[in-house]
C-alpha cells in the first residue's frame, strides 16, 4: 500500500511539472513617473522555447500591496499552472505591475492620474506596449485581459471603462469602486490624493451617467464583479452591476461566503483566469 502512495505521489507531482510556468521579476524606467517600476510576469510552462503570441491578463494588487502580492499572498502561479494543466484556463502571460507601497501615506498609491504620479498615463502609454513586446503578447483587445483586487479591482473597471478598445473582459474582485465622501480635516498625506482619485473616477458614477455612445463601448467588455457577503465593500459591486442592469450592459454578479482578505481573492483567481480566457478570441 506505501509502494501505492508514492507512485500516486510521484505520478501526480510529475503532472504538475509538466504545466509549471514561473514568475519573472522585470522592471520598467517610466520617463512618465520619474521612477522605475518594478512588475512580475507569469509566463506558462514552454514559454522559452518557442516564438508564440499570447493572450495578456493584466492582473492588479490592492492598497498597503505591491507587485509581488499575487505571487506570494495570492499563489497565482499555482493557480494558473492548475487552470492550464487541466485546459480550464488558455496559456496566457499574467503581468502584475506595482503600483504602490505599504507606507500609504509617504508613497504614491493608486492606478490614476494624481499630482506627481500619473498612473493611467504610463500604464497605457509606457506598460503595456513595453511589456507586451516582451513578452510577446498579441497585443489587441479581444486577446487581452483586466483584473485586480480591492483598489486593483477598482482601477481594472476604470481602466476597462476609460479603454473599452483595450479590454475583451474585466474581472473586478472585493473591488474599490468609489469613495463616496472625502473628509476634507483628514492630513492631506499621499493617501488622501488616492482617496480623492478613486472618488473623481468613480466607477459606479461613470456607469449611472454614461452616454449613449459609452454605453455602447463598455457592451463590448465582459463584466464581472465578485465580492465576500462580510466584505465592506460589498454593497458596491451590487451597486455598480445593478447601475449596469438599468443600462442594459451584460455583467454578472459573484456574492459569496468571505470577506476582505487573500483566502477569498486566491479562490477568485480560480475564477477569474477561466473568465478572461472564455472572452479570449479563439
Amino acid at each position: 500500500m506505501k509502494a501505492k502512495l508514492v507512485i500516486v505521489a510521484l505520478l501526480c507531482a510529475m503532472c504538475s511539472s509538466a504545466w509549471a510556468g514561473k514568475i519573472v521579476t522585470d522592471s520598467i524606467e517610466s520617463k512618465i513617473l520619474g521612477a522605475t517600476v518594478k512588475y512580475n510576469v507569469y509566463v506558462p510552462n514552454g514559454f522559452d522555447k518557442t516564438n508564440k503570441l499570447y493572450p495578456v491578463v493584466y492582473l492588479l494588487h490592492g492598497l498597503y500591496g505591491g507587485y509581488n502580492d499575487w505571487a506570494k499572498q495570492g499563489n497565482m502561479q499555482l493557480v494558473a499552472d492548475e487552470l492550464i494543466g487541466s485546459g480550464e484556463a488558455e496559456e496566457m502571460i499574467v503581468i502584475m505591475p506595482n503600483a504602490g507601497h505599504h507606507d500609504i501615506h509617504n508613497v504614491w498609491n493608486g492606478y490614476f492620474n494624481m499630482p506627481e504620479w500619473n498612473y493611467e498615463d504610463f500604464f497605457f502609454q509606457e506598460l503595456i506596449p513595453q511589456a507586451e513586446q516582451k513578452y510577446r503578447g498579441v497585443g489587441d483587445k479581444m486577446h487581452r485581459a483586466i483584473m485586480g483586487l480591492s483598489m486593483g479591482g477598482g482601477g481594472s473597471t476604470v481602466y476597462a471603462q476609460h479603454h473599452p478598445d483595450a479590454f475583451s473582459s474585466c474581472y473586478a474582485m472585493s473591488a474599490w469602486l468609489d469613495q463616496p465622501t472625502i473628509d476634507e480635516k483628514m492630513p492631506h498625506t499621499k493617501f488622501y490624493h488616492t482617496c480623492v482619485s478613486v472618488h473623481e473616477n468613480s466607477a459606479v458614477a461613470f456607469v449611472e451617467n454614461a452616454t449613449d455612445e459609452q454605453v455602447k463601448q463598455l457592451k463590448s467588455v465582459k463584466w464581472l464583479f465578485a465580492c465576500g457577503d462580510d466584505d465592506g465593500l460589498m454593497d458596491l459591486s451590487v451597486k455598480i452591476h445593478q447601475a449596469m442592469r438599468s443600462k442594459r450592459v451584460k455583467s454578472e454578479l459573484r456574492i459569496k461566503n468571505g470577506v476582505h482578505n487573500w483566502e477569498y481573492w486566491h479562490l477568485a483567481l480560480r475564477e477569474a483566469l477561466p473568465f478572461a480566457s472564455r472572452a479570449f478570441a479563439k
